[in-house]
């Protein structure tokens, strides 16, 4: 963890909450992404978010400063998602739910969505721990200690699942196609 975040986390412990916003400005759009590729519903990623959020402040007193706080924060995503759909009960297998952002805010022209789309199918024919690592490696540029802390396995385990998912997607995608998964990050994000 950074020294200063261990510093703000540090003060949050000791009651200066206000120190607090420091963490959610550095991390509120990366949290909000991560939901939003679970949910592809705008309202339901901002309630989520903000729910992330009480929770981690609610909490930060017993976080382990020798934990990563980007994982610790990632993890309470990660199970928000999994609470908020077990209790709404859609139908819907909980590791199933993943999506990349919607095309509706995007301002890219439509062969771009249209072959975002076919990137979506390819990505749905992968195990959800595989998308799950890919989502976190590509879009949100997590490294794999990172992933680890969240997914709960080793760090050479997520390397392993990372690298079979991304042999599967290159057998298995045209290779125009391929290049621009991996450089689709610059479609969906600011």
């Amino acid at each position: 963890m950074e020294s200063d975040e261990l510093q703000i986390v540090s003060a949050c412990q000791k009651g200066n909450i206000e120190q607090f916003g420091k963490l959610y400005d550095r991390y509120i759009r990366k949290i909000y992404d991560f939901i939003y590729y679970k949910t592809s519903h705008q309202q339901t990623a901002e309630d989520l978010t903000s729910i992330v959020f009480m929770k981690a402040l609610e909490k930060i007193r017993t976080f382990d400063k020798h934990t990563n706080f980007s994982a610790w924060l990632y993890r309470i995503a990660r199970n928000t998602v999994i609470d908020h759909y077990r209790t709404q009960k859609f139908g819907v297998n909980i590791d199933d739910v993943w999506d990349l952002s919607s095309n509706d805010n995007l301002d890219i022209n439509f062969d771009s969505r249209e072959k975002l789309k076919e990137v979506k199918k390819y990505l749905g024919n992968l195990k959800s721990e595989q998308r799950d690592v890919i989502i976190m490696r590509v879009w949100q540029e997590m490294s794999y200690s990172e992933i680890s802390a969240v997914i709960g396995k080793s760090e050479s385990s997520c390397k392993m699942t990372f690298s079979r998912a991304i042999r599967e997607l290159r057998q298995e995608m045209p290779l125009a196609l391929f290049i621009m998964f991996i450089h689709i990050n610059i479609f969906v994000r600011d």
